[in-house]
This record gives structure tokens, sequence and C-alpha cells, in this order.
């Protein structure tokens, strides 16, 4: 017996019987509340990340990423990698194979603009946790479609049982004399391609904030 059963049946004796437990709610903050995209780009800069709003993918990873090796799940899209990168799709690669790419390109399953945070939940665009990770730089697009108002919101879109990461910003910790340090436990740098209709963009080419 565990300490927690021991725990609960003092309580359950204490109680004594025909005590039942009083519902608890789980529709809170469930409604489609308004997405704010321009604040979900605000957070994510906060958290020190680079944010693209472009209509192109290919030509953004491109700029980012002009030459080099990145890391793809087996389920991204070709079209989205441009010309110039050697592509290492991950079919099972060693860490060491992942961890000497100069990047990863994934997609996203949702992101939080309260939060500031991207989920991926390991679909076949975003593949393996660890390919998300071990590169020092991860290039994560996102549709305005993904992105939700709130925590409640995303955790009903998501799939609990699936390995689901969660994003906010490049890696960091302060737990070493409160003295920030970057890359620790993932990438040191997080570029996110936010997806925009050719008749969105904006005039003269692709808004870039950091």
């Amino acid at each position: 017996m565990s300490s927690k059963d021991v725990i609960l049946g003092r309580i359950r004796s204490a109680l004594g019987s025909g005590v039942e437990a009083a519902p608890v709610p789980r529709d809170y903050r469930r409604g489609e509340a308004k997405v704010d995209l321009d604040l979900l780009v605000e957070r994510l800069v906060d958290y020190k990340a680079v944010v693209h709003r472009s209509s192109s993918i290919r030509s953004t990873i491109a700029d980012i990423l002009p030459s080099g090796t990145v890391v793809v799940p087996p389920g991204l899209s070709p079209d989205w990698l441009p010309e110039g990168l050697e592509v290492v799709v991950d079919d099972g690669l060693a860490a060491s194979r992942i961890a000497a790419a100069d990047g990863v390109v994934t997609a996203a399953a949702v992101a939080i603009v309260e939060t500031g945070t991207i989920v991926l939940d390991g679909s076949a665009d975003q593949g393996r946790r660890i390919i998300s990770l071990l590169p020092d730089l991860h290039i994560c697009v996102l549709r305005p479609a993904q992105v939700v108002a709130s925590v409640p919101e995303a955790v009903a879109r998501l799939d609990p049982t699936r390995p689901l990461t969660w994003i906010s910003g490049p890696s960091a910790t302060s737990d070493i004399e409160l003295s920030r340090v970057e890359g620790v436990h993932g990438p040191r740098n997080l570029h996110v391609v936010l997806l925009e209709s050719p008749g969105s963009a904006p005039a003269g080419g692709d808004t870039v904030l950091r």
C-alpha cells in the first residue's frame, strides 16, 4: 500500500460513509475566444524567438538557413524545403547524427496566444521529440488555423496519449546563480514561420520580428 492510499483511506474514514465528492466542472474557459495573432507574436518575441510573418515557407527557410544540413520529420512537405540544403529525413537517426545537423524544420500541432507557447504532438510532420531538442536551430512552421487563445482550448485540441512537447521560446534556464543560460535543454535558436495568405502579406516582403 502506498502513502497515497494510506492518506486517502484516512480521509474516507474521517468523512464516514455516504459522502460523495462534489462534481468538478470541466467546461471552464472553453469558449471560442478571439485569436490575436499580433499578441502571439509579441509573446513569442518576448521569449526571444524570431518570428517571420510570411506567405512563402520555402523562401523564408532559405533566408533563415541558406545552406547546411537540416533534419526533418518523415511527414514534412518537401515543398517547404529550399534548394541548397542537405535534407536528412529522420528515419530513426542516431542522436549524434541529429545533434550534428545545422537545424531542424517541423510543423506544429497548436499554438497558444496567452502563453506564447507552441505545442508539438509527434505527428508525421513534427516527428520524434529528439529532433526538436538536439539541433541548435529549430524552424517551426505555424498556420493561423492552429492558433488558439487559451490553454484550455489547446488542451481540448490535443490528444493526451501523444508525446506532447510544449515550447515557449528557445531553451533557457536561470538555475545556476540566476544567470540566464541558453541551449541547455534544447535549441538556443527558435524561428517561427507564421504563415500568412498572399493577400495579407506585408508590402515589400516578409515581416521579421525579434
